[in-house]
């Protein structure tokens, strides 16, 4: 790998073709295969695995336990607790080949996801929204949601900056960075 500026744990593999950007930290015993695109920034925690067609945004972290498998895309910004799980497939069986029925998970800027959730495929997951731990999410997560149970359902919303926020009359103001939202049906908007 040319120009390495990134730090990788001797015990990790990464494929010769696969791209990771500056200042990342890829802890023991990762795996990233040929064609993942990581960017800069991000930090990769123990036991991880990333598949071809993975594509990391920048200040992503990481944390221990996760497999990103093919068709997985997350933004800048995200956060994965703890052996959270995505899946690529509806329906596998192993003694049946469905590589071309993989659907695409895209996880927004911002956007966390608690420990041991699971992610079904085909789902986004919204800017800055929040999955609680535990969840299984089987559709798509509006911006600035906070899901979370099985299946994972809205329960409430939440600002950038992480804090909960409540609405009246359709307006919230965060407590505590002030940045003002307005909320029409399920779809929020941040006053810009």
């Amino acid at each position: 790998m040319e120009n390495k500026n990134f730090f990788a744990h001797q015990t990790s593999i990464i494929g010769d073709k696969a791209v990771i950007g500056a200042g990342t930290k890829i802890w023991c015993w990762v795996q990233i295969m040929d064609g993942a695109i990581v960017g800069n920034n991000c930090l990769i925690g123990n036991n991880c695995y990333i598949e071809q067609g993975v594509v990391i945004g920048n200040n992503v972290k990481i944390k221990n336990n996760i497999a990103l498998y093919e068709g997985v895309i997350c933004e800048d910004d995200v956060f994965l607790g703890p052996n959270c799980v995505f899946t690529n497939v509806f329906n596998p069986r192993a003694f049946i080949s469905r590589k071309d029925q993989f659907l695409p998970t895209i996880v927004k800027k911002g956007a966390t996801i608690g420990a041991n959730s699971t992610i079904i495929c085909g789902n986004t997951i919204g800017e800055y929204s929040f999955v609680g731990a535990g969840s299984v999410v089987t559709k798509d997560v509006p911006s600035f949601a906070i899901v979370f149970g099985n299946p994972a359902r809205i329960q409430g919303y939440v600002c950038e900056c992480g804090n909960k926020i409540s609405f009246d009359n359709g307006r919230s103001v965060c407590t505590e960075c002030r940045k003002e939202y307005f909320k029409k049906d399920q779809l929020i908007e941040k006053n810009k």
